[in-house]
């Protein structure tokens, strides 16, 4: 699937990857994650989409997207909006699947393969872009969480399927547990747990 000469680039829509990996029970660690991909290919960039709900300076996310920062990942942050539906739960809406859509475009003429980290059926418009430009695209996420977190036209139209299950051992960390305090715990969870 991977040829160690060609030049890669990982998008990383990081709300769909969280609830991907949560569903099999693990949680990634990112550090691994760039490592595996910088031995199948040449990884010239690691490009991670993800919201922050800003109250009072801080959002629970923002440890996991300094770390990013500072560890060869280039972040891509839109602040989110709360909101309050019809049943009074609080959810959070921020949408940054233009800005992965516009930046793979930007790249694709100077990587082979791109390798998408969602399972969102959304981007089969630009999976097939990426192709007719010749850049090979590969998709990851799962097929073995109940439902499955990917959408049956996105897995077909890529190139290639990688299921995270199969990662868990090269990727994966044990999840860590829950506590009273909110500012403990898995940044993602925190940040994530309030769209659930």
């Amino acid at each position: 699937m991977f040829y160690r000469d060609e030049k890669l680039a990982l998008f990383i829509d990081g709300s769909n990857l969280y609830s991907a990996s949560r569903s099999l029970g693990f949680d990634i660690d990112y550090k691994k994650l760039r490592e595996e991909f910088m031995r199948r290919g040449k990884l010239l960039r690691a490009f991670y989409y993800t919201a922050l709900i800003e109250s009072d300076d801080y959002s629970p996310i923002r440890p996991l997207v300094d770390w990013l920062n500072y560890n060869g990942f280039t972040m891509i942050t839109k602040s989110a909006r709360e909101y309050t539906d019809a049943m009074g739960r609080r959810k959070i809406k921020a949408n940054l699947d233009i800005e992965l859509a516009v930046d793979a475009m930007e790249i694709s003429d100077h990587i082979d393969h791109i390798v998408l980290f969602s399972g969102d059926g959304d981007f089969k418009p630009l999976v097939e872009a990426l192709q007719r430009r010749g850049v090979r695209v590969s998709v990851a996420s799962t097929i073995r969480s109940s439902p499955p977190m990917v959408a049956d036209e996105l897995r077909r139209q890529a190139d290639n399927f990688i299921e995270l299950a199969d990662l868990k051992d090269v990727i994966g960390r044990p999840p860590r547990p829950e506590t009273a305090n909110p500012g403990a715990g898995s940044p993602e969870r925190n940040m994530y747990r309030a769209e659930e």
